[in-house]
């Protein structure tokens, strides 16, 4: 095996201690130099200093060791490590990758000497089921082929647990969770992405759990973050001490672990599920504020069997975990492949790639649709409605794409595009007034609002024509937010709405300390009110309440002439729905008959 002073050219050089003087080998002094009996033990100087050397040959996937490896990193036989395969094995799951990516991304050198790399790691030489460890510093030269691929690789393994501490030190804390000790969450993802590659390859199944805390909010809100992450740290190491010799722990995210379980069933599974649950429950977490107690939800996934990447196991797990919570036995539940969700996945996957490429091809449009004063049958204001153009030409309703949209995160770029729509045809029909639909995640967006401004040049001749609606369940989801949303709204001279009034049964309290100048009943109460009488009690005790305070009522999805009377009865000012009119286009309104009436009231 070439020493690390070889010059050897590294195509021809060969493992093995001896060396030929005069042939580049620094190794061996000539005779001139030294006495012929005082030739240099190389195996003894590197075993001394716990060194060996190796030679890798990628593409046959062997390694070829120097004669000290065996006693060097602490195996039986070195012919335990002669494939490439079995060698990585036997490093931590959570480096794996690292060593990977530091031989086969080491910087380009120019001339044929290789690349040179650097790289420390765990090494397990009983398996990882044993805690026997050492730590490596491995540093060679690597070769790589015409399109970049490494092919072999020559260097240097050096033992360093009793050296280099406060190197070991930043790597620990590079690799570690400051406040658990446990793996963070870059490493935990690492570690899984091997175990699943090793128990897809060598068909042993493992398992990954993802356990969270239960309840912190209240513990955050009641003592303080500095007691929640006392209660986390706690909970951590209550959780660790059940954990078996070579399986992995992290921690995933603020209330998150998770826990791979090596050589593992279904049955294992739930057991090692149920002990960390029971532990969790029985302990005393003491903290600074108190003596607490926690309890724990698991969610399980079993690899490679229901996961097959690193991606598949996160979030089967954390599909499994929020029916753990949600569900009323021990906290526990397991990833069961169901085909009706897979098909929900697929398909919510489908609609936000077309929600994505219809705002950034500007395929989003608005259709307008009156809302007719009760007295005059004309419209007095139009809501903006939103539709997915699709590449085809076809249009997709609001409410077939919007609650995806929502729960990835896109509504917030649907309502920027939406208002520029809206002001479009504001600036387009200076007489109109127009009504527009934000997300509950709009509320708190600041950027809303001052793209709002910049939109219409803080001009009040299109402000003052603009209701800006929102859903009585985001308004009073952080009511405060919503009251500055709403004060912001009316200073800039926009009036707002309550959108779906009756679907989240706020108190007419919280609707007054809203000022909001508008409810819309939801619909729900409106389309079957020939059927049920109650639903004509509630109308009308919210009408004569909103006319109290000073507010505008409108009834949504009035389809007949019956349900608009009766609206009428009850004193409602406004009615919507498809008695009055379809959804139009905004490039239709100049043909629309009633159009000139859409003005300001």
């Amino acid at each position: 095996m070439p020493s690390p002073n070889d010059h050897h050219d590294p195509a021809t050089a060969g493992p093995g201690p001896s060396r030929q003087a005069g042939n580049g080998s620094c190794l061996r002094p000539s005779h001139r130099e030294v006495p012929t009996e005082a030739t240099l033990d190389l195996l003894s100087t590197l075993s001394s200093v716990q060194e060996t050397a190796y030679l890798w040959d990628v593409a046959a996937g062997r390694i070829e060791w120097e004669r000290n490896a065996a006693e060097v990193l602490g195996m039986r036989t070195i012919g335990e490590l002669v494939t490439a395969e079995n060698f990585h094995t036997h490093i931590a799951p959570e480096h794996v990758q690292r060593r990977h990516d530091a031989i086969a991304r080491a910087p380009a050198e120019s001339g044929s000497d290789g690349a040179r790399y650097r790289v420390q790691y765990r090494f397990t030489p009983q398996g990882h089921r044993n805690d026997a460890s050492l730590w490596l510093e491995d540093h060679g030269r690597a070769w790589f082929d015409g399109t970049g691929h490494l092919v072999r690789a020559r260097g240097v393994i050096r033992v360093i647990n009793d050296r280099y501490i406060e190197e070991q030190e930043l790597l620990h804390r590079s690799d570690h969770d400051e406040l658990t000790g446990q793996l963070n969450r870059a490493r935990l993802l690492d570690a899984l992405g091997t175990v699943i590659t090793r128990s897809r390859h060598f068909g042993r199944r493992c398992a990954f759990l993802m356990i969270a805390i239960d309840n912190l909010a209240v513990t955050n809100e009641t003592f303080g973050f500095d007691v929640g992450d006392e209660l986390i740290g706690d909970t951590a190491r209550v959780i660790r001490s059940r954990l078996r010799s070579g399986d992995t722990m992290g921690r995933y995210s603020s209330n998150k672990f998770g826990i791979i379980l090596n050589e593992c069933g279904p049955g294992s599974m739930r057991v090692a599920a149920e002990r960390f649950i029971k532990a969790v429950r029985e302990a005393t977490i003491e903290t600074s504020a108190c003596p607490l107690s926690a309890s724990v939800s698991v969610g399980a996934v079993m690899l490679p069997d229901h996961a097959d990447t690193t991606h598949e196991a996160i979030s089967r797990s954390l599909d499994a975990l929020d029916r753990a919570r949600r569900g009323r036995s021990d906290g526990f539940a397991s990833f069961e492949k169901s085909l009706m969700r897979e098909s929900v996945r697929r398909r919510n996957i489908t609609i936000a790639d077309e929600v994505i490429a219809a705002l950034s091809e500007r395929r989003m449009l608005i259709v307008l649709q009156p809302i007719v004063s009760m007295k005059t049958r004309k419209p007095d204001l139009y809501e903006c409605l939103l539709r997915m153009e699709r590449a085809d030409g076809t249009l997709v309703r609001a409410g077939e794409f919007i609650p995806v949209a929502e729960q990835l995160g896109l509504s917030r770029l649907i309502d920027r595009r939406t208002l520029e729509l809206a002001i479009d045809v504001l600036v387009k029909f200076p007489e109109i007034r127009l009504s527009l639909n934000v997300s509950g995640l709009t509320v708190s967006d600041h950027e809303w609002l001052v793209a709002l401004h910049k939109l219409t040049g803080g001009r009040r001749s299109i402000t003052e024509r603009l209701v800006v609606e929102i859903t009585e369940t985001a308004a009073i989801h952080d009511l405060d937010l919503s009251i500055n949303f709403v004060d912001t709204l009316k200073e800039i001279g926009c009036k707002v709405a309550i959108d779906d009034f009756g679907a989240g049964y706020t108190s007419f309290k919280n609707l007054k300390m809203l000022n909001v100048d508008m409810v819309k009943i939801d619909g729900i109460f409106v389309e079957n009110l020939l059927e049920e009488p109650t639903n004509r009690v509630f109308i009308k005790a919210l009408a004569e309440i909103a006319q109290t305070f000073g507010l505008d009522t409108v009834a949504e999805w009035v389809g007949d002439e019956e349900t608009a009377r009766i609206c009428a009865e009850c004193g409602i000012s406004h009615m919507q729905g498809f008695l009055f009119g379809q959804p139009m286009l905004a490039s239709e309104l100049d043909q629309a008959p009633d159009a000139e009436t859409a003005c300001a009231s």
